[in-house]
């Protein structure tokens, strides 16, 4: 019921003003000093995500400057079937792994939103199985290339409703936001609305990442 109510809310706030925010185009230029990795949250429209990938790229372009920066959109369904998140979680990692083979001194800014976040969590060896749209750990950035993520930028985690959270090697490197009463990434949450609010984090996630690269 909660991911329904979710989804439904988040239909009709994109159609009632969201969809009037710009949306930077995803690219994939060569060797770019910053990869910004976006996985979108379910159902979620936009290039990088609506609500968090896109107004999050366009801030950290305001916020970094004297690096260049490119941007990719992991590449998975972001829909309620099983394999979702896992889909997610393998893209991300080859995606990594073959630009880091490619671009020996680029670095990544890793975003998550909802089901996102649980593909960067996997990504990162923080198994989001058993959460919502969760999965088990199907890939992990190989310890070679995890000091090439600069920052972690997470949304409405849903690992965090179970009581887990980012520890170990990235929590330093991680900022994960989850709104008070989103009942996606807080235990006992009953703020549907609280949930789709996110883009108002974007700068001060912008400035997180700017202050770690």
């Amino acid at each position: 019921m909660r991911i329904r109510l979710c989804l439904a809310a988040l239909s009709l706030v994109g159609g009632a003003g969201l969809a009037t925010l710009t949306t930077p185009t995803a690219s994939a230029a060569t060797c770019a000093d910053l990869d910004v990795v976006a996985a979108r949250g379910t159902l979620e429209p936009g290039t990088l995500g609506l609500i968090v990938g896109d107004p999050v790229f366009s801030a950290l372009q305001q916020k970094i400057t004297g690096k260049t920066l490119s941007s990719y959109a992991v590449n998975y369904p972001a829909d309620l079937s099983l394999t979702s998140a896992a889909t997610g979680n393998a893209d991300l990692v080859n995606h990594v792994n073959a630009q880091a083979a490619a671009c020996p001194n680029q670095r990544f800014i890793l975003v998550g939103y909802s089901q996102g976040a649980n593909v960067v969590d996997n990504s990162m060896g923080i198994s989001s199985d058993g959460a919502v749209v969760g999965s088990p750990i199907v890939a992990t950035i190989p310890a070679a290339v995890e000091p090439k993520v600069a920052a972690v930028l997470l949304f409405g985690n849903p690992i965090r409703a179970l009581g887990k959270s980012v520890t170990g090697t990235y929590q330093s490197r991680t900022i994960d936001f989850c709104a008070t009463g989103d009942p996606i990434c807080q235990n006992g949450g009953t703020d549907v609305l609280a949930h789709l609010g996110y883009t108002s984090d974007a700068g001060a996630a912008a400035t997180f990442a700017a202050g770690k690269v």
